[in-house]
């Protein structure tokens, strides 16, 4: 089976799994927690050699502070968490703002190496493309080079992006990296994440006829 090098997961559908559970809305935050592990070391076992993580967005900080703080609380448990595996880790996000969470601050300077390293993995938090892009649009340079110029440049190209929740929407997923990306859609909520999810998507992938527009 061919596999994608990199694979983008945009982790939907956590206000609806909580609604439908019977729970506030804010509850459904931490149940994503385990499914990310999951898939981690699923793409680990499968030989995955990049993975992105949706964490959240400088427009998700709209929302109601009880669900700001809950989908903070988890993103900062999930970086610590990624952290104790083989991993060489980044996180990717608008550090400048209140509402990047400061525990998560080390982890933005550069990529760093946990055990073994391997697998590089990549979250995004307090991101947006704007802001990703803004240098880019801002520079006087002639002929600047693209890729030095954005903020998300320690991330490559996106081969497949899979999302949960039944949307069928990027929702400011990093431009650049994604625009030959297939993309493939879980109706499940993610924390009904399944190993199955993931393999049908792969399987899917290998269906498709990946030109990069050749």
């Amino acid at each position: 089976m061919r596999l994608p090098k990199h694979i983008g997961i945009i982790p939907d559908g956590n206000r609806r799994w909580a609604v439908k559970n019977g729970l506030p809305k804010e509850a459904g935050y931490q149940e994503g927690l385990k499914p990310g592990l999951e898939l981690f070391k699923l793409c680990q076992q499968l030989g995955i050699e990049e993975i992105t993580y949706y964490g959240f967005t400088m427009d998700n900080t709209k929302r109601p502070r009880e669900q700001r703080l809950a989908f903070t609380k988890a993103c900062v448990e999930a970086v610590k968490m990624l952290s104790k595996e083989n991993a060489s880790l980044l996180v990717v996000g608008n550090t400048e703002s209140d509402m990047f969470p400061r525990a998560l601050l080390p982890f933005t300077i550069k990529r760093q190496n946990f055990g073994s390293g391997g697998i590089k993995v990549n979250f995004l938090v307090n991101y947006g493309w704007q802001w990703d892009l803004r240098n880019y649009f801002t520079s006087h340079e002639k002929n600047p080079n693209l890729t030095q110029l954005i903020r998300s440049r320690d991330i490559s190209r996106v081969d497949l992006i899979i999302r949960w929740g039944g949307r069928r929407r990027l929702s400011g997923f990093p431009p650049l990296q994604t625009v030959y990306s297939d993309f493939y859609v879980v109706d499940d909520y993610w924390p009904d994440f399944k190993a199955e999810h993931l393999y049908a998507a792969l399987k899917w992938y290998d269906k498709q006829d990946i030109t990069l527009g050749g």
